[in-house]
């Protein structure tokens, strides 16, 4: 039996229902995990003010790794790393949203900011990442194409219709990467569970890399394993098979 150290959890899609809540499996079998020494922590595209809250609700005191790996936590409140984009990107990428008509958002140091609710002056705020969101299909396609191109960011979705854009190198991988320095363990000794692109990195390095049953497809093509889907709290089923057993 693998020895595994660390569950690395994507949040939406992933350990949360759909209604955004923790179901009482998931929630049940986290507090196993930890109490069988096994560190749980949350590996996620939100910014670390979304993610608060559940880290709250479930007592954990473990590392978190925000943003899509832009920031990393040594435990809730205490900052190990930032990694920022640089504002004439953030100018790019808001100038390609204007021109497609996207609704787009980002998150900065700051806060949470989006097509209802933008900043004055770009270069005033420290940027960890953008993202756009577009029903239509082609549009999306044609962005991510040009985006691609730059060759200066980490392109990636948290769900089929959006795009989401970190610096260069930043991912969930990463992250995770500086979160087993901090711990003294491999990244062999992780469990990681995702279900869209911005969970590619981390669930093809980890030990254990797991895509949900409503995952992508391109991410379950690259797992170790499938699991049940996040209304069925599959999260929960990994950790009593690979952890508890």
């Amino acid at each position: 039996m693998a020895n595994y150290k660390l569950i690395a959890l994507d949040m939406d899609g992933t350990f949360l229902t759909e209604d955004k809540t923790i179901s009482a499996e998931n929630r049940k079998a986290v507090e196993a995990a930890a109490a069988a020494g096994v560190t749980v922590m949350f590996s996620t595209g939100r910014g670390i003010q979304n993610v608060l809250p559940y880290v709250e609700e479930l007592g954990l005191k473990s590392p978190i790794v925000s943003v899509n790996g832009s920031e990393v936590w040594t435990a809730p409140g205490q900052l190990h790393s930032r990694t920022f984009v640089e504002p004439d990107l953030v100018e790019k990428m808001l100038s390609l949203a204007l021109e497609y008509d996207t609704w787009y958002w980002a998150y900065a140091v700051s806060g949470i900011y989006n097509k209802e609710k933008w900043v004055p002056k770009i270069d005033s705020e420290q940027w960890l990442k953008f993202g756009y969101y577009y029903e239509d299909e082609a549009s999306l396609r044609a962005i991510r194409e040009q985006l691609i191109s730059w060759d200066m960011l980490e392109v990636t979705n948290s769900h089929p219709c959006n795009i989401e854009l970190n610096p260069k190198g930043v991912s969930k991988a990463s992250g995770l990467k500086q979160v087993c320095e901090l711990l003294g363990i491999e990244m062999s000794q992780v469990i990681a569970m995702g279900d869209s692109l911005n969970d590619v990195t981390m669930i093809r390095e980890a030990g254990l890399g797991v895509a949900m049953g409503n995952a992508q497809d391109e991410v379950k093509e690259l797992a170790d394993v499938v699991t049940a889907t996040n209304e069925e709290h599959g999260v929960a089923k990994i950790i009593e098979q690979y952890v508890l057993r």
